[in-house]
């Protein structure tokens, strides 16, 4: 792996005018940003529409794109919408936070403006949305239906709609809600059609810069999504669509009754005798957003903890054997050499450190858990290896200066006596210049460490409903300065040439 320096910054968090960040101009300017900073990776979130809670890593959609991201100038100069019409909505007033009940009450309301007016347009003009369709049909079909259904019954999941047909995707059902919904569907479909248009044309930019884009891929699907209504045999499921168990992690240091994450699991073995079809095209499509893609709780390709269905916690759950290296080998011979990042960090048994040897794919060292009470562990960067990303954090701690204000003071003079701190550096500089010079093949740092930035700046706190997934990055904070000191940083470290 070759020296690289990056930052994670979610795709959301960008400043705009429409109360969220999309990948419009401001997504450019911050790709503009990181040329200045010496930055050679942009790590964003995952990218597919969210449900209930607003997390990434619960989608309705292990393909479709977010329509929030969708740019609505582009719209506009496209001439699908007017500014005015843009404008008379309500995007909310806090430009530090999104609010996500604004966002979705208003901005479905203007993709249905551009779809009316897209419509109208001639035949020639809408080639590339015909094309669009038949090219993804395989996914799309069944998003853009279970979308327009999941609609018509007020959002709540499959698991629960009225009609048992339709529930439980007979083809009669779905041939009949294909009629009577038939606008509804091709709105969707419109919908994808435009983040995809718009992505290309992001990607390439960014792409254009010498920059990557390291994407997220949550291993799990989440039980209210198309992708588990259209294909149940795919999962651990009952007969009525209940799941059998469920996915989680067990009791540890941090949580007494462990995390009940409550997505559904993966039939392994029907799986493999499909020859992993799914999961493969699943994959080929992330490496069609992405030019480098994590893996979210890789753990469990090696061993995956079960759940039994219903639970109120996850204290009762056992480990189950997964499909480990046989996977990747047939993944390799299927799709040829993927970037792959593994996200492994938590408790490693023996499996999983003999699947990433396997593999051969670089891990995860975050330098938050470092600094334990001066206890010897693996985060430590002089136990690094050049195949690893390290971070200072990621998008589930709390930040570098949130994590200052709670920690064991112990801790943080141990962090300052490795790091070799001056007494006039700030903490998180600190650690960021002792992440760019260590060993790892590759340095992301989340924006708000960067910055400086509290506990209020941080992204999410696993296991809780509200607040998270909510900060935006004030649209003055890009500086020169700022560019300039991290390009020193990665030249300094040699990972970028001067």
């Amino acid at each position: 792996m070759a020296r690289s320096a990056g930052i994670l910054l979610s795709i959301t968090s960008l400043p705009s005018p429409y109360g969220i960040g999309t990948i419009g101009k401001e997504a450019r300017k911050f790709a503009d940003f990181l040329k200045k900073a010496g930055q050679t990776v942009w790590q964003i979130l995952p990218v597919g529409p969210t449900s209930y809670g607003d997390s990434p890593y619960q989608s309705f959609s292990t393909y479709a794109g977010n329509p929030y991201l969708i740019d609505l100038d582009t719209l506009c100069d496209e001439g699908l919408v007017t500014k005015e019409q843009i404008e008379s909505f309500d995007w909310g007033s806090n430009n530090a936070e999104v609010d996500y009940e604004k966002i979705y009450n208003s901005r479905f309301e203007v993709l249905k403006i551009a779809y009316d007016n897209f419509k109208k347009l001639s035949k020639d003009e809408q080639k590339a949305f015909s094309s669009f369709k038949r090219k993804n049909s395989g996914w799309l079909k069944n998003y853009a239906l279970y979308m327009a259904v999941k609609k018509s019954f007020n959002m709540v999941s499959w698991t629960e709609w009225p009609d048992e047909e339709i529930k439980m995707h007979e083809e009669t059902a779905v041939k009949r809600y294909e009629r009577k919904l038939k606008n509804d569907v091709d709105f969707w479909k419109f919908v994808q059609f435009k983040f995809y248009e718009q992505w290309e044309s992001f990607r390439a930019y960014v792409n254009s810069l010498g920059i990557k884009i390291l994407g997220d891929m949550p291993i799990y699907v989440a039980m209210d999504s198309a992708d588990t209504w259209a294909n149940p045999e795919l999962f651990q499921l009952y007969d009525d669509g209940d799941p059998i168990a469920v996915a989680g992690c067990p009791p540890d240091y941090f949580s007494a009754t462990g995390q009940l994450w409550g997505n559904p699991l993966y039939d392994w073995d029907y799986l493999e005798q499909t020859d992993y079809d799914w999961w493969f095209e699943r994959i080929k499509a992330a490496s069609k957003l992405y030019d480098i893609t994590r893996i979210d709780h890789f753990r469990a390709f090696a061993s995956y903890y079960s759940i039994p269905y219903p639970a109120e916690n996850a204290i009762n759950g056992e480990w189950v054997v997964g499909p480990r290296i046989k996977f990747f080998k047939m993944m390799e011979e299927a799709l040829g050499k993927i970037d792959i990042v593994a996200e492994d960090l938590g408790t490693l048994t023996p499996d999983v450190t003999e699947l990433m040897e396997q593999t051969g794919y670089p891990g995860m060292k975050v330098l938050e858990f470092a600094f334990d009470s001066g206890e010897e562990n693996d985060y430590l960067p002089h136990k690094y290896t050049e195949n690893c990303v390290v971070y200072t954090g990621t998008h589930d701690n709390d930040t570098l200066m949130g994590w200052v204000e709670t920690a064991d003071p112990e801790d943080i003079a141990y962090a300052r006596s490795y790091c070799k701190m001056p007494e006039d550096e700030p903490f998180n500089w600190g650690l960021i210049r002792t992440a760019y010079e260590s060993k790892a093949g590759m340095a992301v740092v989340p924006m708000q460490d960067i910055l400086g930035l509290g506990k209020d700046a941080r992204m999410n706190t696993p296991s809780t409903l509200g607040g998270n997934w909510t900060w935006r990055l004030e649209s003055d904070a890009l500086t020169e300065e700022l560019a300039d000191k991290l390009k020193t940083m990665s030249v300094n470290s040699g990972r970028l040439e001067d």
